[in-house]
């Protein structure tokens, strides 16, 4: 079943306390290196049947309406997700065999 991704996160100008905790426990934990960390939400949507122009725009909508505060929050993208053939999704991806034929993968 193919999948569209939303990725939302904090607008720039908007305090992320949850990053500064994962910034601080980084660096208490030894992993240095990052300057600013920010957290933000994932949203994977299933779709039934073919991911048209159609479906896409309603994902926006509903990622600028539903998925996120616009006050607060930027949607910062909403696509595809490719899923490699083996997903079960019902589309053709080709990838190379072991034995140097192409297959085709469901």
């Amino acid at each position: 079943m193919p999948k569209i991704i939303v990725d939302v996160m904090p607008k720039p100008e908007i305090l992320d306390p949850q990053g500064k905790a994962i910034g601080a426990a980084l660096a208490r934990l030894g992993i240095e290196g990052f300057r600013e960390v920010r957290q933000g939400k994932r949203f994977e949507l299933k779709v039934h049947g073919e991911i048209t122009d159609e479906v896409l725009a309603t994902v926006r909508h509903a990622a600028e309406t539903l998925l996120s505060n616009p006050v607060i929050e930027d949607v910062v993208s909403v696509k595809q997700k490719e899923c490699g053939g083996n997903c079960g999704c019902g589309h053709a991806k080709t990838a190379d065999a072991p034995n140097g034929q192409k297959d085709l993968l469901a």
